[in-house]
């Protein structure tokens, strides 16, 4: 039998410290997603940590393909755009 906890969603403030501590972890001090962008990822993330994570990795991958350093509201867009997709 498996054990479950259901975690709270998180509010923004909160999801926004929650992917700098990551990227933090991963060895990035300097910001790397605009106040637009971590607002959309929230947004569709619900505040919930498993999908705020795959949000942001596709944002981060559609900001290395546009050549971006920064994760900007495009490519946040184009992220939850393709976890949206049917």
């Amino acid at each position: 039998m498996a054990t479950r906890y259901q975690i709270a969603p998180m509010d923004l403030a909160e999801s926004a410290r929650y992917l700098q501590h990551h990227l933090a972890l991963a060895g990035r001090s300097d910001p790397l997603l605009a106040d637009d962008a971590m607002a959309r990822l929230h947004k569709a993330s619900l505040g919930l940590p498993r999908a705020l994570n795959n949000a942001a990795v596709a944002a981060l991958i559609a900001a290395t393909t546009a050549g971006k350093a920064l994760v900007d509201d495009d490519c946040a867009k184009k992220a939850v755009a393709e976890l949206t997709r049917d």
